[in-house]
């Protein structure tokens, strides 16, 4: 014989039937043991996401990508950034003064320094 029985009076107004063939109501101690059992709160953790990757798309591509490899394994990653950052802003002061000298407004110079980098992508600089 099968009974349903009816659980309420839960934290949070868990109301849920059991049906089973127990036979007999649920009393007393069956009903603190699943009251025990049911945890207050059910927590939900927060959808893992893959970190995005900033990665250069030409990576080991380029005529000058194995020499540029080769020396950020040798002086190592965090000198050959600050080597790098040098190199980009020494070559960003020159096309900035190459464009005061030629006439060419703010615009053209943005655009000049854009070309460069994808160029140095393409090459294999930004490897």
């Amino acid at each position: 014989m099968a009974t349903s029985i009816s659980v309420t009076g839960f934290k949070g107004g868990l109301c849920s039937s059991f049906h089973g063939s127990w036979g007999t109501t649920m009393v007393g101690e069956d009903y603190a043991m699943l009251a025990k059992s049911v945890p207050n709160r059910v927590r939900v953790g927060k959808p893992t996401r893959a970190q995005p990757m900033m990665r250069n798309v030409n990576e080991g591509k380029g005529l000058f990508a194995p020499i540029v490899v080769v020396t950020r394994n040798l002086i190592g990653k965090k000198r050959f950034n600050q080597l790098r950052g040098k190199a980009i802003a020494l070559h960003s002061q020159v096309i900035t003064e190459f464009c005061k000298s030629i006439g060419a407004d703010a615009k053209q110079r943005q655009g000049l320094i854009r070309l460069a980098k994808k160029n140095g992508e393409r090459l294999g600089f930004l490897a």
